[in-house]
């Protein structure tokens, strides 16, 4: 197995590999006893590039709850199993890795001002749905990492945008006010076509993010908040 075959089969399989690092021996044996990890992988979604594979899944239309996770589960798994690796997923069932965390450690990714990971290709438009560990140490090319594009952006669009201020580099995220405005009538511009704050980044990919792409995972972030938190 190489790398870039591997990368090559993920493409196949309707996700991409986001990037890759090699950790430290036993960094994760609390996470994943029994499992001795060379190298990592991560896995997931640039702009719109896989949604449309995954709209024409037969999760996506079976009416069952959770289709994008089960979807992920059994492209990774079926990854997992032809390159003898162990399959890992960012859904929030056991075992949670941070993969926000992993994310910077294996590609050029930057903290936003509004807390989401910003791209210099994708902007704010990615995601990540899993990983593969593998025993082996696999090559890996070093990379200059290019800088934030947040750097350069003197306005930060993204902080103004926000209907109810809920993004601030010094107070970070108010998910309460975020929440209650979504769910009200005023908030409808956020949850049919995506996050105000989101969309007000002047990096964008290629393939943008269609609204109904934008639509599902602002319900499912919804679904996840039970509203009766107040912070």
């Amino acid at each position: 197995m190489t790398f870039d075959g591997l990368c090559r089969r993920a493409t196949s399989r309707d996700l991409a590999v986001r990037g890759a690092f090699q950790p430290e021996p036993r960094e994760f044996d609390e996470q994943l006893p029994g499992v001795r990890v060379g190298t990592m992988v991560l896995l997931g979604f640039t702009g719109s590039e896989q949604w449309g594979h995954y709209q024409r899944s037969a999760e996506a239309s079976d009416g069952l709850p959770h289709p994008l996770d089960r979807w992920s589960r059994r492209v990774i798994g079926a990854l997992a199993s032809e390159f003898g690796g162990v399959g890992l997923y960012a859904d929030g069932t056991p075992p949670q890795l941070p993969f926000q965390r992993l994310a910077l450690r294996s590609e050029p990714v930057h903290q936003s001002p509004i807390g989401l990971l910003i791209h210099p290709d994708w902007g704010l438009w990615h995601a990540y749905r899993g990983a593969l560990a593998f025993r082996e140490r696999l090559p890996l090319i070093a990379q200059a990492a290019p800088p934030s594009p947040c750097a350069t952006c003197a306005d930060r669009p993204c902080l103004a945008a926000c209907p109810v201020g809920a993004f601030s580099e010094a107070r970070g995220y108010d998910i309460g006010a975020c929440t209650n405005h979504l769910r009200g009538a005023a908030g409808a511009a956020c949850v049919t076509a995506g996050c105000l704050a989101r969309r007000a980044c002047p990096v964008t990919p290629p393939e943008p993010c269609t609204a109904a792409q934008n639509a599902f995972h602002m319900r499912a972030f919804l679904r996840a908040v039970p509203p009766h938190i107040h912070f």
